[in-house]
């Protein structure tokens, strides 16, 4: 797999490098084929307290960015990829935010995805993640066994109708989160593949407990 970096003249902040020093931050990764401004027009709703910076994937689509080739290309190559991006998302931070006073993640779908990623391969560095009609990959990672004993807070949302989301991700992230994190599980009835108010105001939430 090809090295990969975030690129930071992409990232989008929502606030100045002297306001954010020393804050915390709260990453924000967006789905497949999506990019940046995604997920940043949810700042407004999220609380006051943390840095928010939106990322932009590390791989063109041709029409988006993506973390990761989808896993009907091949498995292997998805793993392959989500670690590549890992590594590049790591790299940034140690970077651009090596004071923060903590980081947590909040991703949708693709970036959902990744945000369990990253607990998974750090679980100290991250205070907590976000997974919005995300999912967990297949296998074992380096930092599973203790993600297992420390349990960092996950809250994983998704609808009943959501027809992107395969069932055995669904599945495989229904047996592996209760074991790994301390599971905050909401199902949102009707809901497809997006985030409803009510999904926003929980997530929102959430992260206030995390904050206070």
């Amino acid at each position: 797999m090809t090295d990969v970096q975030i690129d930071d003249e992409a990232v989008l902040w929502s606030a100045s490098a002297a306001d954010r020093e020393g804050r915390p931050l709260l990453v924000l990764l967006h789905g497949y084929n999506s990019n940046e401004g995604d997920l940043f027009g949810l700042a407004p709703y999220l609380p006051l307290s943390p840095a928010v910076a939106s990322l932009r994937a590390p791989t063109f689509t041709g029409y988006g960015h993506a973390w990761f080739p989808l896993m009907n290309e091949g498995v292997e190559l998805s793993i392959d990829g989500a670690d590549a991006s890992v590594t590049a998302i790591i790299d940034w931070l140690d970077r651009v935010a090596p004071d923060a006073s903590s980081v947590g993640l909040l991703g949708f779908s693709q970036g959902g995805a990744m945000a369990i990623e990253l607990l998974r391969r750090a679980p100290e560095r991250f205070a907590f993640a976000v997974s919005l009609a995300g999912f967990a990959l297949p296998g074992d990672r380096t930092g599973d066994e203790r993600m297992s004993q420390l349990l960092p807070p996950v809250f994983w949302g998704r609808g009943t109708v959501d027809q992107v989301i395969p069932a055995a991700s669904v599945a495989r992230t229904q047996a592996w989160l209760p074991a790994h994190s301390s599971l905050d599980e909401r199902i949102y009835e009707g809901l497809g593949h997006s985030v409803s108010e009510l999904e926003l105001a929980d997530a929102a939430a959430f992260l206030a407990a995390r904050y206070a």
